[in-house]
């Protein structure tokens, strides 16, 4: 008779996490009635995530992050260098990568797609080194991440985002940047850079209409319109990937690209502020394996 080997599962858990708070118990129990070895990390500081997955790689099999989109993308580059799968606890105020993969709000659903195994293997994209599986921007969003404190978000959710949106786009200016793809350089007066790995960013917006999270490419945007107000006239276009038809919305796919500006700017990736400009954004595919439906 063959001995059945047990999974070890390592739960990173963010208490400062919108959800942080809540009972982490019925989840624990959901993986461990699947079959799951579970120990438990709390942390605070997003920095810590990758140290724990570091110090803790040869102590398990999977790891499970339970926290918001800035959580999981800490952990990212930490897990692929290990090899180790990641499942996802969406327990943020956007939750997009979730979105993307289809993983259930329900944090024990969510316990469930962790425990049946399935796996999606899925890019990462850099800034600078560091990693994001949603956006990377500079822009209007750094504002609005710095803008958006972690009591806002918890008490407010996605309407917070609204609200801090509303006072970052009254004060809204553009900025002059260069844009390098492929050697080619152009220079742009925009509100923003995005440049995208992913699908879903920004609570449900669409990075591109036809982008996926493991289509090997990086989908980039600058908002190039004279007017920030006229952003209410694209909304319904950004919710559904479409904001490239609008001629103030300069669109572009490729693998890596620079940005440059002419003084240091900071970088948003999925919700949290890394690095600054100069910026080098490169896309690693299928760079690590997450459990989804």
């Amino acid at each position: 008779m063959n001995d059945v080997v047990t999974k070890r599962a390592l739960l990173l858990v963010n208490s400062k996490a919108r959800r942080g708070q809540e009972s982490m118990e019925p989840v624990i129990d959901r993986l461990r009635s699947g079959g799951l070895a579970v120990s438990v990390e709390p942390f605070e500081a997003l920095p810590e995530i990758a140290r724990d997955i570091v110090r803790l790689r040869n102590t398990a099999d999977m790891v499970i992050v339970c926290g918001g989109d800035g959580s999981v993308s800490s952990a990212a580059v930490a897990a692929m260098e290990s090899g180790l799968p990641m499942g996802i606890m969406p327990m943020g105020t956007a939750n997009d990568l979730a979105r993307t993969l289809n993983i259930p709000l329900d944090l024990c659903e969510a316990a469930d797609v962790v425990v049946k195994g399935k796996r999606r293997v899925v890019d990462i994209g850099t800034v600078n080194g560091h990693a994001f599986f949603n956006v990377a921007s500079i822009g209007i969003s750094t504002k609005l991440a710095q803008g958006l404190n972690p009591e806002m978000k918890r008490r407010f959710g996605r309407l917070g985002y609204a609200m801090a949106a509303m006072k970052v786009l009254a004060k809204a200016t553009r900025f002059r940047a260069r844009i390098i793809e492929k050697g080619n350089a152009i220079d742009v007066l925009t509100y923003q850079i995005a440049v995208g790995n992913g699908r879903h960013y920004g609570g449900g917006n669409v990075v591109e209409e036809s982008a996926s999270i493991d289509d090997g490419h990086l989908d980039l945007y600058s908002l190039e319109t004279a007017n920030v107000w006229k952003l209410a006239l694209m909304l319904h276009s950004f919710r559904t990937g479409r904001h490239g038809a609008w001629q103030e919305v300069r669109t572009a796919k490729c693998v890596e690209f620079d940005i440059e500006t002419r003084k240091p700017m900071p970088v948003n990736t999925d919700g949290e502020i890394v690095t600054s400009t100069p910026a080098h954004f490169k896309v690693h595919p299928k760079a690590i394996s997450i459990f989804a439906p």
